[in-house]
C-alpha cells in the first residue's frame, strides 16, 4: 500500500509492507541499486510508551521486542540483519567510513557513517534529532548522519560531505535528504543553544524566531542543516518537512513525549552489483 503524504512534500511517499510503515524518497527510488527507508513508529510489537516500532536499546524497552522489530524492518527491505552497521550516537560530528575490512555491527562512538561498498547498510535511530541522508550516484557512495542541535553546531552535515569526498565523491553530485525531525514550530530552545549558534552558525539570526519568552526562541534546525549542506557544496537538497513533535502518530518525539518514548530507524545502503 502506498499513500501520498502532502505534508511531507512531493518527494516523499509512505509505504506499508507487512504492517510496517516507512517513507521513501522519489529521488532516491530512481536508483535501483539504492536501498533506503525512513521508518515510522508503526508496525512493531513494543508496548507503550515505546509503541510500537521502537528500534533503540537505550530507552528502557524490552530487548526481545526491540530485536523482533529490528528483524522485521530488515525483512521488509529484503536485507540480512548482519548486513547493517550502526554506531553509538554521541551528539558530535565525527564520521566513520565503513568498509568490508573494518565493518562491525557497532562501529564505535560516532554520529555519522559513510560507505562506498555494496551490501553495507547504514542504520541509525532518531527521536527528534535530524536524520541526514546522502547519496552520490556517480561514485556511488552513501552517508547517514544524526544531527541534534549539538551536532548541528559542530557542522555534522559538512563533516559528512567531507567524509564522502574522501571516498571520491564530488559534493555537487550528492543528493542530500533532511529527514523527519523536530521543526521550528515545536523546537523551543534557551540561551545555551542561542549562544552556541551565534558562535557556530552563519547568519544565526535567520534561524531563530522569538516566541515571547525572555531568553528563548524557536530554532529552525532544518534550515541550519540546509545552510551547512549548501555551504559544503551540495546542490540537491530535499527537505522532508515533517516535524516529529507535530506527528507523534507517525514518529517518536523525545520533546513532545517528555522523554518517555522510543526511536525510529533509518536504513540506507547500496545493493550488491552497484556500478
Amino acid at each position: 500500500m502506498q499513500n501520498e503524504i502532502q505534508a511531507a512534500g512531493r518527494d516523499f511517499f509512505l509505504t506499508t509492507k507487512r504492517r510496517i510503515s516507512f517513507y521513501r524518497s522519489r529521488a532516491y527510488s530512481a536508483y535501483p541499486q539504492l536501498e533506503h527507508a525512513i521508518f515510522t513508529r508503526n508496525g512493531g510489537i513494543s508496548r507503550a510508551p515505546f509503541d510500537s516500532l521502537n528500534l533503540s536499546h537505550s530507552v528502557g524497552d524490552d530487548p526481545a521486542a526491540i530485536e523482533h522489530n529490528f528483524q522485521a524492518v530488515c525483512r521488509v527491505l529484503g536485507i540480512a540483519s548482519d548486513q547493517t552497521v550502526a554506531c553509538h550516537l554521541v551528539h558530535g560530528a565525527d564520521v566513520m567510513a565503513v568498509t568490508r575490512a573494518n565493518r562491525q555491527p557497532l562501529m564505535g562512538y560516532f554520529d555519522g557513517l559513510v560507505t562506498a561498498e555494496p551490501d553495507i547498510f547504514l542504520y541509525l535511530r532518531f527521536g527528534d534529532c535530524t536524520p541526514l541522508l546522502f547519496f552520490d550516484p556517480e561514485t556511488p557512495a552513501v552517508g547517514l548522519t544524526h544531527a541534534g542541535w549539538r551536532g548541528t553546531m559542530k557542522n555534522a552535515a559538512g563533516a559528512t560531505v567531507a567524509a564522502m569526498t574522501r571516498l571520491g565523491c564530488n559534493p555537487a553530485n550528492i543528493i542530500a535528504i533532511i529527514g523527519p525531525a523536530i521543526g521550528p514550530c515545536c523546537y523551543e530552545v534557551g540561551p545555551e543553544v542561542i549562544t552556541a549558534a551565534a558562535a557556530s552558525l552563519a547568519e544565526p539570526g535567520r534561524l531563530f524566531q522569538k516566541n515571547g519568552r525572555v531568553g528563548h526562541a524557536q530554532f529552525d534546525m532544518w534550515a541550519a542543516n540546509w545552510q551547512q549542506l549548501a555551504a559544503a557544496g551540495v546542490k540537491q537538497i530535499i527537505q522532508s518537512e515533517l516535524c516529529t513533535a507535530c506527528h507523534t502518530d507517525q514518529f517518536f518525539s523525545h520533546r513532545a513525549e517528555q522523554g518517555q518514548t522510543g526511536r525510529f530507524g533509518v536504513i540506507l545502503g547500496l545493493r550488491g552489483g552497484a556500478q
